[in-house]
């Protein structure tokens, strides 16, 4: 009896041990390990979706004469994830300076890929930074070589340093009670605090493929500074019948409305974002934020 328990233990800690790094983590197809090494980046690969970040280290962003870091909204990116007949399905957002768009969307375009955007995400920004938006499908490596040609055109001739702040890299917020205000927890990235929620009630497809949060359908707030004087800046994903409830929402608590636009096309049903922008106590602007949030899942249509 006591031989077989030990068996039987030794055959559940073996199972176990397999079982358990699949479930923590998902591991990298190779052929996304091939694009990371065609594009000389880093990228994580969760939810089924390889993402690569493009940050813009190398601009020195000022907005209304605050200075910002990268994290607040000025790092680019792009993703795969896996669609129908073993092709790929391709999304991403690059920041890009005035000098830089039309390079880099002829770069795109000359290379087969879709450019779906391009649009604001702030008034008041010093340099001037469009976001792009491209598209694109096929195998993952060619997707990879396709966009390279654009990327290597990103941040050529920019020499100006890292924005300096005033929180010296250190979050100087009450995170937990911005977290409590709006019902959801965030990341800290050096002095930035960012909540980013998914639109899962919304059923959005292409390919086969599952357009989710990692993809590019999200909702997310970025918060900068102190709880006296605090910036926010953001994304909302809207279905059609949300955006003036949402627009009404954000005017009444202050907020501006800097850009309303699309960021993917052909898709059902329609996707509208809305980029915004603020200052005032972190309370205040956290309250703003959560009742936009308030006004999204609520329409007839996912």
């Amino acid at each position: 009896m006591t031989l077989g328990f030990a068996k039987l233990a030794t055959l559940v800690w073996l199972i176990s041990s397999f079982l358990v790094p699949a479930a923590l983590g998902q591991e990298m197809p190779s052929d996304y390990t091939q694009v990371l090494k065609v594009v000389g980046k880093s990228g994580d690969y969760k939810g089924n979706v390889l993402k690569v970040n493009v940050p813009r280290n190398d601009l020195h962003m000022t907005v209304d004469n605050l200075a910002l870091p990268t994290p607040f909204g000025f790092s680019g990116w792009f993703a795969m994830t896996k669609g129908d007949g073993g092709m790929d399905l391709m999304m991403g957002d690059l920041v890009l300076p005035q000098e830089e768009v039309n390079p880099v969307m002829s770069a795109l375009l000359d290379n087969g890929l879709e450019v779906t955007a391009l649009h604001n995400h702030f008034f008041w920004d010093n340099p001037r930074v469009y976001y792009m938006h491209i598209h694109g499908h096929g195998k993952a490596v060619d997707l990879a070589q396709q966009i390279k040609p654009a990327l290597a055109l990103i941040g050529k001739g920019q020499t100006a340093p890292p924005a300096s702040t005033t929180t010296n890299g250190k979050i100087a917020l009450d995170t937990a009670q911005i977290a409590k205000i709006i019902g959801h927890e965030g990341e800290q990235s050096g002095a930035v605090y960012k909540i980013t929620l998914g639109r899962d009630d919304i059923a959005l497809k292409e390919m086969g493929a599952t357009i989710n949060s990692r993809m590019g359908l999200n909702t997310w707030a970025a918060f900068y500074g102190t709880n006296d004087d605090a910036a926010i800046a953001g994304d909302i994903a809207m279905l059609e019948d949300e955006v003036t409830p949402t627009l009404k929402a954000l005017r009444s608590h202050g907020l501006n409305v800097v850009a309303i636009h699309h960021h993917m096309i052909g898709t059902q049903p329609v996707v509208i974002f809305l980029h915004y922008w603020g200052r005032g106590t972190a309370d205040k602007l956290a309250t703003g934020f959560k009742s936009a949030l308030d006004q999204l899942g609520k329409s007839g249509q996912h």
